[in-house]
């Protein structure tokens, strides 16, 4: 069949077309069904309470739900893992923490390069730790702590969220830096951790402040630092542990990831909806409660944000293996 120039264009440039109109019906559709939003730790802790609080904000924008499935383990490597051998389709994600950085250099053996075979879409927020005590613990500022533990080396026990993460990595800066030692306890989460320190099963640990700014304004955990350079606006009258310790910083970001190849269409809507949440004032404001700072951005922001911090993390690699052992 012998087809007349003029309607030979214009099937050719509607061929053409096809794609870019499949992308964008695809954009338009999605999500046409629930959302899974993995993440590596149990419920309760900072990540969790931040997830939950932005896929309700999901939710409520893009009509399905945004469902939070904790996967705790091995420093978010399982739940990672999940994530990247997933279907890149937009319905499983990933809620990607500094963890992840540190875990390029901390595990020799993955099974999964992070910055290889997972999408940033989008930074959540940044936080400090919190440098809480039990109340069974006699310290009351930082100084109090050093002098504690001083005196009883060897018995003094630190819980952490798990190996390699911020608050496990700042509990062995702080131990090099003071100069004592104390007795790491790894659990699988801050929730845990902080029910045995409520408990007074342990003694301090260094905390996410949305895991732990309540219990410290409700009088039942005592705040001696926070560990960013500078003072949290949440709690303006805890110092930072550099005002004792000087140089001593360390903090915890949140962000949303997917699967590689998951189509630039989904990745660029999801974007768009978490940075229109970070710039809502109500949320905004249940942020800053929680001591976040919000890390508004494209993907490609976020993108060089983990890349930034992965190789910060590689630094001198027998430091830091010497630190977390």
């Amino acid at each position: 069949m012998k087809l007349p120039r003029r309607h030979f264009l214009h099937l050719a440039a509607g061929a053409a077309a096809l794609p870019a109109v499949a992308r964008i019906a695809r954009a338009q559709t999605y999500p046409s069904r629930p959302v899974r939003w993995i993440v590596g730790f149990a419920a309760g802790g900072g990540n969790d309470i931040t997830a939950r609080l932005m896929g309700q904000w999901l939710t409520e924008r893009l009509g399905q739900p945004f469902v939070i499935e904790n996967r705790p383990g091995a420093g978010t490597n399982i739940a990672a893992e999940v994530v990247v051998n997933a279907p890149p389709d937009g319905y499983t994600l990933f809620f990607a923490n500094v963890a992840n950085a540190v875990n390029a250099t901390l595990y020799e053996k993955l099974n999964f390069d992070f910055i290889r075979d997972i999408t940033p879409v989008a930074g959540i927020m940044r936080v400090p730790n919190i440098m809480a005590v039990s109340s069974s613990v006699p310290a009351k500022t930082v100084p109090d702590l050093i002098a504690y533990a001083k005196a009883n080396p060897g018995r003094v026990n630190m819980a952490s969220a798990g190996i390699g993460t911020t608050g496990h990595l700042a509990g062995e800066l702080f131990q090099m830096m003071a100069g004592v030692n104390v007795v790491h306890v790894p659990y699988r989460g801050n929730a845990p951790a902080l029910s045995d320190l409520l408990g007074g099963q342990v003694e301090f640990m260094f905390a996410s402040a949305p895991s732990t700014i309540e219990y410290v304004k409700t009088g039942k955990l005592r705040a001696l630092a926070v560990t960013t350079l500078t003072r949290s606006e949440a709690l303006a009258d805890v110092p930072t542990v550099a005002e004792f310790l000087p140089g001593f910083e360390a903090s915890s970001w949140y962000g949303m990831g997917a699967p590689k190849n998951t189509p630039v269409e989904i990745v660029d809507k999801l974007n768009k909806e978490i940075n229109a949440a970070l710039a809502d004032p109500k949320m905004k404001a249940r942020l800053a409660d929680l001591g976040g700072t919000p890390l508004l951005g494209s993907p490609a922001d976020f993108g060089k944000l983990i890349a930034d911090e992965t190789e910060g993390q590689s630094g001198p690699r027998s430091q830091h293996q010497s630190a977390v052992m």
